[in-house]
């Protein structure tokens, strides 16, 4: 059976045919170097069936149905001539503080009252406010529930109070313990925060990117009916066969895929309602522990918020981006990137692509991370590095 591997696209034609030449050889760098170095396993040589272009967009396939493991590796090179050589500058990181920022979900009717006491902190909600032209801090601190958990509120809302927990550390532990972090990442939106932490952006930027995000995610869930079910008790490989099975008995427009790579036994699939409906259905067969609907606008991190990608390309486009100073692990990828031009192309990209989130914890602890700090709302992505480590050093930094 022929499988597809990924899809992505080019602005000039041009481009994706010479993108395309190369297909072939970064599937044979990808298999012998970079799963390697993710420390998952080396899959077997995979021979390309088809290269397909269509307009301004490409389809790789290839007929060995585990080789679509290898998307995760590839889908940011195959999207950027500049992707393999701009991982240079952090090729080698080595981890020993990282910090890490939460993603929707995290928010929660009272964050932001603590920051109001560290003044750094309160400055950002001051800023907010200006920015986003209404009171952050009053819905943060007094609700209602309803109109926080909404995606344009909520999205900016962890943004600000995440970075006012990275102030209210400072206060507590000086300059020094910022200073610590040589590697951060976030859960989905959380990248946004990492990169605003690490200089990628100013706050300013980074928050005006978010708001937009939250509106051009929220929009292209209006357009479509879809939704986003947690799947607990499985591994990612049957929850791919749960994915499978549903999808045989849906149309195209309700198909479902693994969309969040949350840890072992914890994997969200987005996608048409009719599809999600048929995957809670079966599985318990499946010998799922349970599933949990989650309360989000739609299917994020699928193709069902495409319609957000050329919002988020035309503002990245007018955003002054720079080299992080310190590795800033991706979502799409699980790897570091440098290049301002590749870090504008994942960030468009990654609306659409599924959160490599366990993968990018399992490799911060296999090279070796010491500590580790949650900064903002909640604490699932403690919960989370606590379920892969039980001897994982991390801290919760609420705000």
């Amino acid at each position: 059976m022929q499988t597809s591997l990924l899809q992505f696209s080019r602005s000039k034609t041009f481009s994706l045919t010479s993108l395309c030449s190369s297909i072939p050889e970064r599937f044979s760098f990808f298999n012998r170097s970079t799963m390697a170095s993710a420390s998952m396993a080396v899959l077997p040589s995979t021979p390309i069936r088809q290269i397909s272009t269509h307009g301004q967009r490409a389809r790789v396939s290839a007929f060995n149905k585990s080789a679509s493991r290898l998307r995760v590796s590839m889908s940011a090179s195959v999207g950027s001539p500049v992707a393999v050589t701009d991982d240079l500058l952090f090729k080698d990181y080595k981890p020993t503080c990282a910090f890490l920022f939460p993603g929707q979900g995290a928010q929660a009717v009272g964050m932001g009252k603590e920051a109001q006491t560290v003044p750094a902190a309160a400055e950002l909600f001051k800023k907010a406010n200006d920015i986003l032209c209404f009171d952050l801090l009053d819905i943060c601190t007094n609700g209602p529930k309803e109109k926080l958990d909404s995606t344009v509120i909520s999205q900016p809302a962890i943004y600000v109070t995440s970075l006012a927990a990275v102030e209210l550390l400072r206060a507590r532990g000086g300059e020094d313990i910022i200073n610590s972090a040589d590697v951060t990442c976030g859960l989905s939106l959380g990248e946004y925060t990492a990169l605003a932490f690490a200089g990628a952006f100013s706050f300013e930027d980074g928050l005006k990117l978010v708001k937009l995000r939250g509106e051009a995610m929220q929009d292209a869930a209006d357009a479509a009916s879809s939704a986003m079910v947690s799947v607990i008790g499985l591994d990612s490989d049957k929850v791919q066969l749960l994915c499978d099975a549903a999808n045989e008995e849906v149309d195209e427009k309700d198909k479902v895929q693994i969309a969040n790579f949350l840890c072992p036994g914890n994997y969200a699939v987005s996608g048409g309602v009719k599809g999600i409906e048929v995957v809670e259905a079966k599985a318990k067969s499946f010998k799922a522990r349970m599933t949990v609907h989650l309360a989000v606008a739609g299917a994020f991190h699928t193709s069902f918020m495409e319609p957000a990608v050329s919002r988020l390309e035309a503002a990245l486009a007018t955003t002054q981006i720079k080299t992080p100073r310190i590795p800033v692990i991706s979502n799409v990828d699980a790897l570091p990137h440098s290049d301002p031009d590749t870090i504008k192309n994942i960030l468009a990209r990654q609306v659409t692509s599924p959160v490599q989130w366990e993968l990018t914890v399992k490799t911060l602890l296999e090279k070796g991370l010491e500590k580790g700090y949650e900064l903002g709302p909640g604490k699932v992505i403690a919960g989370i590095v606590k379920r892969m480590d039980k001897t994982a050093a991390i801290e919760n930094i609420g705000a």
